[in-house]
């Protein structure tokens, strides 16, 4: 379980990781990258990213070469604003856990759709 000082390191670095990316990289270039959550080993010293990025799918796999590509200075930027003893090694992941999600409140509607469910009347009670 992680303790006060791991999550308050993995909230700034989060906080801190997504201002850098939406300074360093031109929307139009890659889409628009959020930083969906960061988790932090308990060394603090590697974390990986996880991003999502809306866009087109060219946008969305230059999105992630520009960030292998520009990690070290991301990670530069980044451990000259949160102060610790060690810059973590930052690895850049693709969270798709919203396009799942959108995925599965999809499939329950057409289920309703298909199979509406009749509402209980007083005598079955």
């Amino acid at each position: 379980m992680p303790n006060l000082r791991h999550e308050r390191v993995r909230e700034m670095l989060k906080r801190e990781i997504g201002e850098t990316i939406r300074r360093e990289f031109n929307v139009n270039a890659v889409g628009l990258i959020t930083v969906n959550d960061v988790d932090v080993g308990g060394d603090l010293k590697s974390a990986v990213v996880f991003i999502s990025v809306l866009g087109n799918p060219d946008q969305q796999k230059r999105a992630l070469v520009e960030l292998e590509n520009h990690r070290v200075r991301i990670q530069g930027l980044v451990g000259r604003a949160v102060v610790l003893k060690f810059t973590p090694t930052l690895k850049f992941i693709v969270d798709d856990s919203i396009v799942r999600g959108n995925r599965v409140l999809q499939i329950m509607e057409e289920l309703e759709k298909t199979n509406p469910s009749t509402p209980p009347s007083p005598s079955n009670l």
